[in-house]
């Protein structure tokens, strides 16, 4: 969906959908592990993992990035003014896409 929305030109919509995919990667390893996960930071649910499993600073990178567009691509006041199309663009949306993607395999490896 989210590469659909960025093909679209909804790039604002891509990178929430990109930082709600990883969100909801990260929370299916922590039901995995019989664990509650709370909140909506990526960067903070990979903390959380990282008591138990290694995770690489490029990942936990990736997740701070992608935590930018959980309010501010996602609201219409998530900007001090406009809406989050004049100040997201097509390659914020390849960056999100990519950095869901990464954190995706991330989680898929630790699900199999």
């Amino acid at each position: 969906m989210a590469e659909q929305a960025q093909e679209s030109g909804f790039w604002e919509w891509a990178c929430f959908i990109s930082q709600q995919s990883a969100e909801k990667a990260i929370k299916a390893v922590y039901q995995k592990r019989g664990a509650v996960a709370w909140g909506h930071s990526v960067a903070d649910l990979l903390r959380g993992l990282s008591e138990e499993v290694q995770i690489s600073p490029d990942i936990l990178k990736e997740g701070r990035s992608l935590d930018r567009w959980y309010i501010q691509a996602r609201y219409p006041d998530g900007f001090p003014s406009g809406k989050p199309g004049d100040y997201i663009n097509s390659e914020d949306a390849l960056d999100a896409i990519r950095g869901a993607g990464r954190i995706i395999q991330f989680c898929e490896g630790l699900l199999a």
